[in-house]
């Protein structure tokens, strides 16, 4: 069940109040699930229930995503305001350094989150941040004419090309190496949140400057690329190696770049192999 909280920010206009969805289930350590940009947090529900049996997991539409509200007029898209907004969050919903997984987007906040010490452990899948320069440039366009697409396809042609499961690889093939698991509804929906996404523009824009330069120590870190990821190509993982050179660094064989659906039970495997050498470092 979709919930919102409210919460306080730090931001170069000064505190403001920042509104999010998010989806909560399960016990134990508490565990933080970020999507990519102009996705929603269903983009985790291959896996919510798998990772839920042991953890208090937490999916949350990012600001300006999903259900969330955008942030506050003027407040930038940026990684030194998104990830301590993050934190505030956790604060709000009662949650001290969670266990962060993200995607894409949600991967690169997820690392800035481990940098920052507000987290336990970070797995971060097809994490942005690692490219060069035309790597980046590839990246954008094909998620700009992706956003294009979306907003020109009126709502009865798109629920009648998601019936087919050539239709559904269309709109999706670009970050779904097995788009055809995918069910019309969730196209559906994911295809309406990349079209009414508020903040996907100001996040393109504030990450076109993006390179994740810093390690993360002392933290459990996996690095996980999927070997058919069409968006952020695989070899960006070896640049993470060596940006993390204590990080786990992870094939997912077959999946594209939103791997939950490609292959639930290898993504829950291993983010629960991080989360757990987490656990293992804490009683040590």
């Amino acid at each position: 069940m979709t919930a919102t909280v409210s919460f306080t920010i730090d931001s170069p206009l000064g505190p403001r109040t920042a509104t999010v969805a998010y989806e909560r289930k399960g016990s134990g350590e508490p565990l933080l699930l970020l999507h990519g940009i102009g996705h929603h947090f269903q983009a985790w529900h291959p896996v919510t229930d798998i990772l839920a049996a042991t953890h208090d997991v937490i999916a949350v539409d990012l600001p300006g995503f999903g259900a969330s509200d955008p942030l506050p007029e003027g407040v930038p898209y940026d990684l030194g305001t998104v990830a301590p907004a993050l934190g505030a969050l956790c604060t709000a919903l009662g949650v001290e350094r969670p266990h962060v997984a993200g995607n894409s987007l949600g991967g690169l906040l997820a690392l800035e989150m481990g940098r920052s010490g507000l987290v336990r452990s970070v797995t971060a899948l097809s994490p942005a941040g690692f490219w060069t320069e035309g790597e980046r440039r590839y990246a954008f366009a094909t998620l700009l004419a992706m956003r294009a697409g979306a907003k020109a396809l009126p709502r009865p042609a798109l629920e009648r090309l998601t019936r087919s499961s050539a239709g559904r690889a269309a709109l999706t093939g670009t970050i779904y190496a097995r788009p055809a698991r995918r069910s019309p509804q969730s196209v559906v929906a994911e295809t309406l949140a990349l079209r009414d996404a508020t903040g996907f523009e100001a996040t393109l824009a504030a990450g076109g400057s993006v390179r994740f330069t810093d390690d993360v120590p002392g933290l459990p870190v996996t690095i996980a690329w999927g070997t058919r990821d069409r968006i952020l190509l695989r070899r960006q993982g070896v640049r993470a190696k060596q940006t993390l050179p204590g990080a786990r660094l992870v094939r997912l064989p077959g999946c594209g770049h939103v791997p939950m659906s490609d292959d639930p039970a290898l993504v829950s495997r291993v983010i629960l192999d991080t989360t757990g050498g987490a656990a293992m470092r804490s009683a040590a």
